[in-house]
């Protein structure tokens, strides 16, 4: 009986710091945003005047324990 030889795995491309730094720093301005937005907003250093920011995020800052009441 004979057996059939499975195919080599095709070698993968390693890829560099230069291509995933954009990414990183997108990515990581994107997460500040979001935690400024949730943590900080309708706080002492208010962007967005009224309540809306705050009642959108509520639930987000209870479960990352930021306090806002």
């Amino acid at each position: 009986m004979a057996h059939p030889i499975a195919p080599a795995a095709p070698a993968i491309a390693p890829i560099s710091v230069k291509a995933i730094l954009p990414w990183a720093v997108f990515f990581g301005i994107l997460l500040m945003a979001v935690l400024y937005f949730i943590g900080a907003e309708q706080g002492a250093t208010s962007l967005i005047s009224g309540e809306d920011v705050h009642e959108w995020v509520h639930d987000g800052r209870h479960l990352l324990g930021f306090p806002c009441h």
